[in-house]
């Protein structure tokens, strides 16, 4: 009887989530170079814009004149200059925003695209705030229903290997 051992799951849909902290970039890294080991795998990259939790606060934000537009554009803009130029054409990628509680959010984006793994770094912008709410990592973590890969705050891109100098 022969066994085959799968060294590497099949992962055709990933998904990479975002809030532009320096430690979410580093996440990238590992998401974008994911990406292509997967033949035909969709990368998704997600952001989630926090919904503002006092129903009071909506009604200032909303007043503002073409604050969702310009919102957009600055976020799209964002995409493009921290992410878009470093991922290779070879990858089918698709961005999407969206409002609303980040945990919330990105558990439902993974349901609908029935995603095979998250990608996302384990500290975002503020300390504070992660530690008033609640992790957001951690309350993907928990109630994912695929893998959820965790690049700490501490990972450091690997050095490159030393050139072989004994082969001319």
């Amino acid at each position: 009887m022969s066994h085959t051992i799968q060294t590497e799951p099949d992962l055709q849909r990933i998904l990479f989530c975002t809030d532009f902290s320096d430690n979410a970039n580093r996440a990238f890294e590992f998401a974008v170079g994911a990406a292509p080991r997967h033949r035909g795998a969709t990368f998704y990259l997600l952001h989630v814009i926090p919904e503002p939790e006092a129903q009071f606060w909506k009604t200032y934000v909303y007043e503002v004149e073409d604050v969702d537009r310009k919102a957009r554009q600055d976020i799209d803009e964002k995409i493009r200059t921290a992410y878009l130029s470093r991922v290779p054409d070879t990858i089918d990628l698709r961005t999407e925003i969206r409002i609303g509680r980040e945990a919330a959010e990105i558990l439902s984006f993974a349901s609908e695209h029935n995603i095979d793994l998250i990608i996302m770094g384990r500290q975002g912008n503020s300390r504070l705030g992660s530690f008033l709410s609640g992790s957001v990592t951690a309350k993907v973590t928990h109630k994912a229903r695929c893998p959820v890969l965790i690049v700490p705050d501490t990972a450091r891109r690997r050095p490159d290997p030393p050139e072989d100098k004994s082969n001319p």
